[in-house]
């Protein structure tokens, strides 16, 4: 009797067919029974070669359920909740479109779900892996922005209060999903690097009773290409931070204040911490800090207006 898939692995993506190739040579060498799971590609409107990479990966792979949708509207959060609404499976596991997984990945999730019968998200580690060497300024307070490297030890447990679980390594069961969905205000959009939407989806998910467990099998690998290496990328990603910080807090209805009140607590933490850094350490640390309270400013100043 033929089996019926019980996880879908879903990847969003958008104009990186190289990136999207080296991720699904990983998910090839995935060691649980094909016919236990499926995969879900939501092309958020790329227009590169994607669709002929995908078609192409799958003529090679045919025992792997591999399927691509085109969902048009733009943002990461639109993929995703399209995701929810495609996926066949109440068992979902998503991962970005510029990661490796390890092998028992899809099958570290299932087994997880199978036995915690009432948890509702999983996350699991995150490691930044640079396909040059790791810049000479990068402290592992930056490297949290750009990479979101996360390693919480070699047994599951829930994230405590504060920590959350990484957008790029997640598993969830699709009836809970559902009813929070992703927040399209937030999220990338084409080469736009706003972000949070991952953060909002598991504090509502908290919100509303879930516990956020952490997964130390299920494993990533972050790519980190030269590109995102630099300092200038570095600020643009800070900027955006700190303007999707704002978004967000807006959105949940949070005082603005607070959270220009904890930015001057970051800053005096960030201006002690530079001054036991290596200079270009602490000079990388700054640049991060004022970007992010530009954005923030810049996102409460557009929050006024509106």
């Amino acid at each position: 009797m033929a089996q019926h898939p019980r996880i879908t692995l879903v990847i969003p993506t958008y104009n990186r067919s190289s990136s999207l190739l080296r991720t699904l040579e990983s998910v090839a060498l995935q060691e649980l029974d094909p016919t236990l799971w499926c995969c879900l590609i939501i092309d958020n409107g790329s227009t590169d070669d994607t669709a002929e990479v995908v078609e192409r990966f799958a003529a090679e792979h045919p025992k792997l359920s591999l399927r691509r949708v085109v969902e048009p509207q733009a943002g990461v959060s639109h993929a995703r909740n399209r995701a929810l609404q495609e996926a066949t499976t109440e068992l979902i596991c998503s991962i970005d479109d510029d990661e490796r997984i390890n092998p028992d990945f899809i099958e570290a999730y299932l087994r997880f779900f199978d036995t915690h019968p009432d948890a509702v998200v999983a996350g699991g580690r995150i490691i930044a892996e640079y396909t040059e060497s790791r810049p000479r300024w990068q402290s592992r307070w930056s490297e949290q922005l750009i990479a979101n490297p996360i390693d919480r030890g070699p047994d599951p447990h829930p994230f405590p209060e504060g920590k959350l679980p990484g957008g790029g390594n997640m598993g969830f069961r699709r009836s809970s999903a559902l009813q929070v969905g992703f927040a399209t205000e937030l999220g990338r959009t084409g080469k736009q690097l706003l972000g949070g939407e991952e953060n909002d989806f598991f504090l509502r998910l908290r919100e509303a009773g879930a516990t956020l467990w952490y997964l130390p099998e299920a494993v990533i690998w972050h790519i980190i290409p030269p590109e995102k290496c630099t300092l200038e990328y570095l600020k643009r990603l800070a900027r955006n931070n700190g303007l999707s910080q704002m978004r967000r807090a807006v959105l949940r209805g949070e005082n603005p204040n607070w959270m220009l009140l904890r930015e001057g607590l970051k800053w005096v933490a960030t201006l002690l911490l530079c001054c036991t850094m290596l200079p270009a350490k602490g000079h990388a640390l700054f640049l991060m800090r004022r970007e992010i309270s530009r954005g923030i400013l810049a996102g409460r100043a557009t929050a006024e207006k509106e």
